[in-house]
């Protein structure tokens, strides 16, 4: 599986989180390696000043005629003078004819050596091994075997350094590194991530404009853009010009055809007038009928030309207003009740196509309505957030439709009773936009007695 399908897919997250490892990872390598750099030279340094210390104390005890050490070593080191400060010295015979023993003041009492068998000296009469010191330190001893006369009378010398001191001094810098690069890595991360932020700003830009497009508020992507992002505007703006110049095109040939037949129609219609019989009569019929049926397949094609179209946009509240108000002034005796939501909802089409379904509806429900008429939008439940959804309601008090018989009432040319005026295309038509609009229409019954028609359509994010 990719690591891409783990991911948010927020752009912006995924750089500043990818650009913040690898930052966290340098600082951590910068870190690790200036701490090994450190405690190399800070331990060469530790056993080149044991080694002096060393040489200079060899240098500074020597033996009487009797055997006996002698000498007063100054180091130069205050720590040798300090008791329990964890730096000694200490001067041993080794010879049977030397005698006495020398050490520094700052030892006081006894620090445990391995025999020579445990830790030999090397090749330079020298060995080096940790131990314990008689404050509980640990101790790093540098210890050497001297011969101090021509009769080759010898003692051993042992320079104790303290490891534990070392140590310490070794952590605090540690400690003190990684502070300072914890803090010069948060701030890079901050400046980092506000860069890539305000380097990504004009992508938001471009989802601004795009959005101001989807709404109708805009017709093309406007501003100054980028170099890396300008031509991205550009094409958009060029492909939105192209999807205009086809709906209009469907437009314009749509208008054509309509006008060429609107002719030939009228004349049908008037001879069949004429004629005045049975004949003239099915002719202003079938007349009729071709002309709502022209009418409602020119409609769906141009609404095929132009439902995928970024730039139809429709508020529906003045279009429901309008609607309801010239129904009420149509002299029915009929009472129309309009409720609307307090939000402000758009309506993802055109105006057109929302007055067709909205009208068919209202004036089936009027033909049928005893008294009442309700018309009310609503917001729908929507799964998934970023396509939302709006329910227009169309009621009435009159008998309504069987639940049995509720498709057969979508079927065009069918009318469900015959004394009613009307084509039976009213509801078919309401369907077959719904459709084209990927919506949903639901035939059921009203808390007033008569037919609930529920519409679901496409409508903007608020």
């Amino acid at each position: 599986m990719r690591l891409s399908s783990f991911l948010p897919r927020s752009l912006a997250f995924r750089v500043v989180a990818f650009s913040t490892i690898w930052a966290i990872a340098a600082l951590f390598v910068i870190a690790t390696i200036i701490s090994t750099l450190f405690r190399q030279a800070s331990e060469r340094g530790f056993e080149s000043l044991l080694s002096a210390h060393l040489f200079n104390l060899i240098s500074s005890v020597g033996v009487d005629e009797a055997g006996n050490l002698t000498g007063s070593p100054n180091l130069g080191d205050r720590r040798f003078v300090e008791p329990g400060s964890g730096w000694y010295w200490a001067v041993i015979p080794v010879t049977g004819e030397t005698h006495g023993e020398l050490s520094s003041l700052s030892l006081n009492g006894d620090v445990s050596s391995p025999s020579v068998e445990q830790v030999p000296f090397g090749s330079d009469v020298q060995r080096r091994y940790i131990t314990i010191g008689p404050e509980g330190e640990e101790l790093e001893v540098l210890e050497s075997e001297f011969s101090l006369d021509s009769h080759n009378r010898a003692a051993r010398f042992r320079m104790m350094g303290n490891r534990s001191e070392f140590e310490r001094d070794i952590a605090a810098f540690d400690r003190k590194l990684y502070t300072y690069l914890a803090l010069f890595g948060l701030g890079m991360i901050a400046i980092n991530a506000a860069a890539i932020l305000l380097g990504l700003r004009p992508l938001g830009h471009v989802r601004e404009a795009l959005a101001a497009v989807r709404e109708g508020s805009a017709q093309r992507l406007d501003g100054a853009f980028p170099n890396e992002i300008a031509p991205l505007a550009d094409e958009t703006n060029a492909l939105i010009e192209s999807n205009r110049r086809i709906v209009e095109r469907a437009r314009t040939q749509v208008g054509n055809l309509a006008h060429s037949l609107k002719t030939p129609l009228a004349v049908l219609l008037n001879e069949g007038r004429t004629i005045g019989d049975g004949k003239g009569r099915l002719i202003v019929e079938q007349a009729g009928a071709m002309q709502q049926q022209l009418e409602h397949y020119l409609q769906r094609a141009r609404i095929v030309a132009q439902r995928e179209s970024v730039v139809f946009r429709t508020p529906v509240r003045p279009v429901m207003e309008r609607l309801t108000r010239v129904v009420r002034k149509l002299g029915h005796d009929k009472t129309v009740d309009l409720v609307l939501p307090a939000v402000e909802v758009t309506f993802v089409g055109e105006r057109e196509d929302l007055e067709e379904i909205t009208g068919n509806l209202l004036e089936n429900a009027i033909k049928w309505a005893r008294g009442t008429v309700r018309v009310s939008i609503g917001l729908a439940a929507d799964p998934d957030p970023t396509q939302p959804h709006f329910v227009l309601v169309v009621e009435d008090d009159g008998p309504g439709i069987p639940a049995d018989r509720a498709r057969e009432a979508l079927q065009r040319g069918h009318r469900l009773d015959e004394t009613k005026p009307g084509t039976g295309l009213g509801l078919a038509i309401v369907a077959d936009l719904v459709k084209e609009y990927g919506g949903r229409l639901e035939l059921g019954r009203s808390p007033l007695g008569g037919l609930k028609a529920s519409v679901t359509l496409r409508r903007t994010i608020s």
